[in-house]
């Protein structure tokens, strides 16, 4: 059988300051072309476009290949708006680029997204969709249509009392997590090294949420990965690791340039899987009914009961809530155990916390979670230092918007600077500083703009699968830390995130696990 190799996946879906610049489609090509941003007149007492400081294009191609911010693009935010103030444009050939960093203009933009607010088009989706005559969904659908998917599948997600009702999966998935570092801990010389901890936590979270939404196991976390899953996961990662270069090409590349036809290849095997999982739900549930049992499931079953999206639909959104839902977990965790493993002062606070609700190995209830404050802190703080996406897209298409002193109108691409927003050491005195005391009520350091964080994002185009990442990590988190205490390995530097769309770890993660008992 071929090895997989395991890593977080980097790319995701274009919605960052770079691709953010460059993937407004050919649909809206004409229409941002009839507006002169030079010529643009103040609107009323307002300020124009014209009137934002920022970078040239020529300046913009010298931080990120000659200063070298390719990579880091969320550092690049704090830096420029150090050089600019808060809101400032970039220029990428005659596009335009709307920068907002701090939380209040961040909730300016937000609030006047309109009913059917657009992060970004997709039009290299989009285009799949059509060549395979596929259904659009949450990506590339937009308006109504958008909202009529995104209100079926919230109920079942996004609420907590019944996110929670996935805990028992979640638990079994964590449990097979335990056994896995138990194993890599024996196959290292000293007995507790675990190498490349992230690659292990991305298989923990993609067998979580294939869990959920397959209502099956994948065997992620087996020694020996079956076949049909390892050819799913491949398909993910080589699917989105093309998704920009497909985007920043021109079709005329297509005849000499192999991006397009591996990225059509990725998707059909995406696809493919995900299909062949889903219909042999509805098989299982059509062999039920016709024997007059009653139907039992979660999420997938869910779906398919409701009647309210089109096979089709449901083939498309449930491949959709896999590939968003991996990574935010994996990063996360990564980030966690790294932290905790150089501060003992917060893990043995936190181990504290999780024994007083849970003493022993006692597995913890969702009921439990609500009586760890401390363990939530320290989650809630690490996605401030690291948001998983440190920007997000807004296009404006509903309305004309007016930030602070500007006037903006309909089809002006917002770029939201989530990390410089989470790093303003005004909302959070020294920022670079892991400290999750910020986040525990009566705090001194409680206060902070309700904006200042917001990874899963806020309001309809809010995160789906916000909850139940949630639970992944709170359980993944306290149990190991029932088992284990984590230390960093001897030696090892300090490790500084890169932005690939994502915000990864810069390198491997090695920690030792050393047992409690």
């Amino acid at each position: 059988m071929a090895s997989v190799v395991w890593r977080p996946v980097s790319l995701r879906f274009p919605n960052l300051f770079v691709a953010g610049a460059f993937q407004t489609t050919n649909r809206l090509k004409s229409d941002i072309g009839k507006i002169n941003w030079e010529q643009t007149t103040s609107h009323g007492k307002y300020k124009g476009i014209e009137n934002l400081p920022g970078p040239s294009l020529a300046t913009t191609v010298y931080w990120l290949f000659g200063k070298g911010y390719s990579d880091k693009s969320h550092a690049m935010q704090v830096e420029h708006k150090k050089l600019y103030g808060p809101i400032w444009r970039s220029r990428f050939g005659p596009f335009e680029v709307v920068n907002v960093a701090t939380a209040d203009l961040i909730a300016q933009v937000i609030r006047q997204e309109g009913r059917y607010p657009v992060r970004t088009d997709m039009p290299h989706w989009k285009e799949y969709r059509d060549l395979r005559g596929q259904a659009y969904g949450l990506h590339v659908d937009t308006g109504p249509e958008w909202y009529r998917i995104r209100s079926v599948l919230n109920p079942k997600m996004l609420k907590l009392h019944e996110a929670s009702a996935y805990a028992p999966v979640i638990n079994k998935v964590v449990s097979d997590l335990l056994q896995r570092i138990y194993s890599l801990r024996q196959r290292s010389p000293d007995g507790t090294r675990v190498s490349n901890l992230t690659d292990e936590l991305y298989r923990f979270g993609f067998e979580g949420i294939s869990s959920i939404l397959f209502e099956t196991r994948l065997g992620c976390l087996d020694e020996e990965i079956p076949p049909d899953t390892q050819r799913f996961i491949q398909a993910v990662g080589e699917m989105l690791r093309l998704s920009e270069p497909v985007l920043f090409f021109p079709r005329w590349t297509r005849s000499f340039l192999p991006f397009w036809e591996k990225f059509v290849s990725s998707w059909d095997d995406l696809y493919d899987v995900a299909k062949r999982l889903i219909d042999k739900k509805v098989k299982e549930m059509s062999e039920k009914i016709e024997k007059g049992e009653t139907v039992e499931g979660m999420y997938l079953t869910y779906l398919l009961s409701s009647k309210k999206l089109s096979l089709d639909e449901i083939y498309v959104s449930i491949t959709e809530l896999l590939l968003g839902g991996v990574d935010t977990t994996s990063n996360t965790m990564s980030w966690t155990l790294y932290h905790l493993a150089r501060d003992q002062r917060v893990q043995d606070r936190l181990y504290q916390e999780i024994t007083s609700v849970c003493p022993g190995l006692q597995v913890p209830t969702t009921d439990d979670l609500s009586k760890m404050p401390y363990l939530k802190a320290i989650i809630k703080e690490i996605l401030r230092l690291y948001p998983v996406v440190p920007g997000n897209g807004r296009l404006t298409v509903e309305n004309e918007v007016i930030v602070d002193d500007y006037w903006f109108p309909k089809k002006t691409q917002f770029h939201l600077c989530h990390y410089a927003a989470s790093h303003d050491e005004t909302e959070f005195p020294d920022p670079e500083r892991f400290l999750p005391e910020r986040w525990l009520r009566g705090g001194e350091r409680y206060q902070h703009h309700p904006y200042s964080s917001i990874p899963f994002g806020v309001g309809v185009r809010a995160c789906v699968g916000k909850r139940v990442a949630e639970l992944e990590m709170y359980f993944a988190l306290s149990r190991l830390m029932q088992h284990f205490e984590v230390q960093p390995e001897v030696g090892s530097g300090v490790l500084e995130p890169k932005t690939r769309t994502l915000m990864i770890p810069g390198g491997s993660i090695n920690l030792h696990f050393v047992s409690r008992k």
